[in-house]
């Protein structure tokens, strides 16, 4: 089942910028580590970044970093991410998950809640 919501996704040109939003609408992100997927086409889901909202430690992986940020709001209970200087290479459909730990949020076997996916297509 669908627990998360991910908005934000679109088409945007090289260079450019998205945001990217995760909520839970029939619960609080609070306490939940929280991390965005993304799935290219004929590719592997790949876990990207992830955060705590309880001390709001994060984590990107290489290829993101000094482009992506994540944040959360936590009054808005929304967890964020900003996608600067978009390559095509980060077209993907990206979810978001979580889970109670920044360990467990990156392992999917270990993910509690997903959410349905929303498509990034980055246009060269």
């Amino acid at each position: 089942d669908v627990q998360l919501q991910a908005s934000g996704g679109g088409l945007v040109q090289a260079g450019g910028s998205l945001r990217l939003s995760c909520v839970a609408p029939e619960f609080t992100l609070d306490d939940y580590a929280v991390a965005w997927f993304r799935q290219a086409p004929g590719k592997e889901r790949e876990g990207v970044s992830c955060m705590s909202t309880t001390d709001g430690t994060s984590y990107l992986v290489d290829s993101v970093k000094g482009r992506f940020t994540v944040s959360s709001d936590r009054p808005k209970d929304t967890v964020y991410l900003q996608m600067n200087s978009l390559k095509p290479e980060d077209t993907a459909v990206y979810y978001c998950a979580a889970a109670r730990t920044t360990d467990d949020v990156m392992d999917e076997r270990s993910v509690e809640h997903w959410g349905q996916g929303t498509l990034v297509t980055v246009s060269s």
